[in-house]
């Protein structure tokens, strides 16, 4: 029966995984498709940043709203759902004219697609399924990113510069209709007695949360009065800024504007998905066995003196100083994930920590839509990314401080 048991929650964490990595792909996409889609319909980077920026703000305004929906239809309903948007919303960019349509698809579609497959959903699978090895779980699902920026972004960019961005857009859309009847046989909303969580029993089985809209807006009215929510959305904010919003969205044209081709800044951006599945597995490792505020610190702190050297290693060439910043960063990029879920779970306890960290995580991508669009005007009225680069670098010096605020977590109940 425990055999069984262990084996049931791993086939669910493995449909998890490869739902997120499909979020991930589209992620991979928009970086390498912004100059050929600038060049062919004469649109400027404020247009195409501002889309992403939509695309972003959707998808973390919708990842609260994705937890009440998951409790109430079960995640796997709104997670095939989710799938059958993206893919919507990538071939339908394939057709487009007007710059409105770009938004529609990239920022409406898909944003609400890859918010109800954020990282909200997987902080709910671990929660429902791990008792042991949460932090673990939590970090191999934040790892996704990392998975499918390695496996798409250089084929992706391989594809648009060979074949054309259109193409590259069709191997988001086939994937995710492809998982669509994989994820759809494979994935179970929660364990059922009398079998339970991964290392629990029946007993660990977790209540689901209040459904309604309404008892999500109460819950975070309680949040709210918390010092610690507003410590954990302050610095996700940060996070989102400096991975997603900036990096994520900004890295492979700045690069270019330093003479690099943008096959290679797209090859440095996979390599910072190597490391970044290395770095977010052993954070959640890490999150299993020490002070998770103290890891914010140390992971904010390290990441803001990391992006003050970006201005000075961009070139056209790969030199030692470049690959150190590549390497570093990738290990620290998503690493914060794992001990913020686990201070979610530790100030508002299991049952409502998915709703908490959705809301957390909506600070997380305001941060990155801000990001995004705040950087692609610096890049279209100042010249060049500088100006970005610098501020992303303080505000994380910033959010080491403030992550000190929340060192005496109370104990998981």
């Amino acid at each position: 029966m425990k055999q069984r048991r262990i084996h049931q929650a791993w086939i669910v964490a493995g449909a998890t995984f490869l739902t997120l990595i499909a979020a991930a792909a589209f992620r991979s996409t928009t970086s390498v498709l912004y100059m050929p889609i600038e060049m062919e319909f004469g649109w400027n980077r404020v247009t195409t940043s501002g889309a992403v920026a939509l695309n972003i703000l959707i998808y973390g305004l919708t990842a609260p709203f994705a937890a009440v929906l998951m409790n109430r239809f079960g995640a796997k309903r709104v997670a095939t759902a989710a799938l059958l948007l993206i893919a919507a919303g990538t071939a339908m960019t394939t057709v487009m004219v007007y710059p409105w349509e770009l938004y529609l698809d990239w920022g409406v579609l898909v944003g609400v697609g890859t918010g109800c497959l954020a990282l909200v959903f997987g902080s709910q699978v671990a929660n429902s399924w791990f008792v042991k090895h949460r932090g673990l779980i939590t970090g191999i699902f934040s790892a996704a990113y990392a998975t499918g920026q390695l496996l798409f972004l250089p084929f992706i960019a391989q594809t648009a510069n060979s074949v054309g961005w259109r193409s590259a857009t069709w191997i988001v859309t086939v994937f995710c209709l492809i998982l669509v009847p994989i994820f759809a046989l494979t994935f179970k909303n929660a364990p059922t007695p009398p079998n339970g969580p991964y290392g629990g029993t029946a007993d660990d089985i977790i209540a689901k949360p209040p459904v309604r809209v309404s008892d999500n807006f109460k819950a975070m009215r309680g949040a709210v009065r918390k010092p610690a929510f507003w410590a954990l959305a302050a610095t996700f904010f940060v996070c989102g800024w400096t991975t997603n919003g900036l990096i994520g969205a900004h890295f492979i044209p700045a690069a270019h504007d330093h003479g690099m081709p943008t096959n290679l800044a797209a090859d440095l951006l996979a390599v910072v998905g190597i490391f970044d599945f290395i770095g977010t597995i052993l954070s959640g490792w890490l999150t299993d066995r020490f002070n998770a505020a103290y890891l914010l610190v140390a992971y904010y702190g390290l990441r803001g003196l990391a992006l003050f050297t970006v201005p000075f290693v961009l070139g056209p060439d790969v030199k030692p100083p470049m690959l150190f910043f590549i390497v570093f960063y990738g290990l620290d990029w998503i690493a914060t994930v794992p001990p913020t879920v686990e201070l979610c779970r530790r100030y508002f306890g299991l049952q409502n920590s998915a709703l908490v960290y959705g809301w957390v995580f909506a600070s997380h991508m305001i941060g990155a839509a801000l990001a995004s669009g705040f950087a692609g005007w610096i890049r279209q009225y100042q010249g060049d990314y500088f100006i970005a680069w610098i501020t992303a670098a303080v505000l994380c010096l910033v959010a080491a401080g403030y992550a000190l605020t929340m060192r005496k977590a109370p104990k998981l109940a």
